[in-house]
């Protein structure tokens, strides 16, 4: 039998994209069945407490020293921003077709682009500037304004994808030079718990029967998808890994028909394709640079 190391570094992201994509799925479809019973705030507080205790074996395992920071304004500022990101897209999937909504976070490296220029002072070239209009062509293809209506449900997926592109990609950029990816979710489930539970004291419903296994679904998910696809960008380069995470967005409309009856909408599909040939753009012509 072929052991792990004997297969070809693609071979290896695929499997662990494929991690992230069920991770991804079994979180929204969590999310979905757990909206008809609790609200976002308690969803939010019990995915902490999911996470915490994970993360406190991790830090058992292998050393309290993963929790120290000397950053801790930039982890809180983090964690506030991605807990509203975080909250807005569990709203957004209790309302809308998951696969509209993981179209819609597909606009993430889109918002990341203009974040960087204005924050991080990153230089803006023509190929990022066609990445971002591709990206609102994209938007305005799914959302159609002035043809389909657009609610608070679709603002609040965009928001979600403006908060994880602030959170994720731009603060965890200036985190990463100093503290670990354990540094970090270890102070993201300490600081964005206590703010679940505050928020949700005052409608507090105790859930029932299958609904703490989908709470346990939704705490495993959000911490295995981020590590599963950081496993694979480890092993392969972003313009293999992209079109991989691309697949969300086809198993996100079999999902959602199969479960909920969704309509498959060929204008979601459209919008998602023109959205990721920015993205992809940007990420080709990124590594075509890195490696002159």
């Amino acid at each position: 039998m072929a052991s792990y190391t004997t297969f070809p570094p693609v071979a290896l992201a695929a499997f662990w994209m494929m991690g992230a994509l069920v991770s991804f799925l079994s979180m929204a479809v969590a999310g979905r069945e757990l909206s008809s019973e609790i609200t976002t705030f308690q969803i939010m507080f019990w995915r902490g407490m999911v996470g915490l205790v994970i993360i406190l074996v991790l830090l058992e395992i292998n050393g309290w020293h993963h929790a120290l920071t000397q950053k801790i304004h930039i982890h809180a500022a983090r964690d506030v921003i991605h807990f509203g990101a975080q909250f807005a897209w569990f709203y957004a999937v209790a309302l809308i077709p998951i696969a509209e909504l993981f179209a819609l976070e597909f606009t993430t490296p889109i918002w990341t682009l203009i974040l960087a220029a204005f924050i991080l002072g990153e230089r803006v070239t023509r190929v990022r500037v066609a990445a971002v209009l591709l990206g609102f062509a994209g938007v305005l293809v799914i959302l159609r304004p002035g043809i389909s209506p657009v609610g608070p449900p679709q603002v609040s997926a965009l928001l979600s994808a403006l908060g994880f592109a602030l959170a994720t990609y731009v603060l965890t950029r200036r985190l990463m030079r100093t503290d670990g990816p354990v540094t970090l979710l270890f102070w993201m489930v300490v600081i964005q718990t206590p703010l679940g539970l505050l928020a949700s004291l005052d409608q507090w419903v105790w859930p029932s029967g299958w609904n703490w296994l989908w709470i346990c679904a939704v705490g495993v998910g959000s911490l295995t998808a981020h590590y599963c696809m950081a496993r694979a960008l480890s092993l392969a380069d972003a313009n293999v890994v992209v079109p991989m995470d691309f697949a969300r967005l086809p198993l996100a409309v079999v999902l959602g028909w199969l479960l909920y009856s969704e309509q498959i909408d060929i204008w979601v599909m459209i919008g998602a394709a023109i959205i990721f040939g920015g993205n992809y753009l940007n990420v080709r012509v990124e590594r075509r640079k890195r490696s002159q």
